[in-house]
């Protein structure tokens, strides 16, 4: 789930660096990857939640995404990726201290800062040219 708002965030953010936008442009293209790393700091703070959770407290596990998108519909299969599975509690690996969940909670900040400043440089140039 976060790495499709990685990609989305990416995306949004090279379509506006290919693009060049001015103005409202900027606020549109700001705002949109700001929304996309909204939804990975929510995916990726549920991801962390669940791993401090004690382990009596952890969901039990479910069935993987393949398997959900072939059996499930797509509003049930979104309710149950952010209902979360026990396999989300499991810390693989660490870096610096942290989780691959944890840096990217800490990605996704610092690209929604990033999304917020963008926008706000186009709604400051829209005001200078008013």
């Amino acid at each position: 789930m976060q790495r499709g708002f990685y990609y989305l965030v990416g995306g949004v953010l090279a379509i506006a660096a290919l693009h060049g936008p001015l103005g409202i442009g900027r606020i549109v293209y700001g705002g949109l990857a700001a929304l996309f790393a909204a939804g990975g700091i929510a995916a990726a703070g549920r991801q962390v939640w669940l791993q401090h959770l004690p382990a009596d407290k952890v969901p039990a596990c479910g069935p993987d995404l393949f398997f959900m998108l072939d059996h499930f519909s797509l509003s049930q299969t979104i309710s149950k990726l952010f209902a979360g599975t026990g396999e989300c509690a499991v810390v693989d690996w660490t870096f610096l201290g942290l989780s691959i969940a944890e840096w990217s909670l800490a990605w996704f900040v610092l690209l929604l800062a990033y999304a917020l400043w963008l926008a706000s440089r186009g709604s400051r140039s829209r005001l200078a040219a008013a």
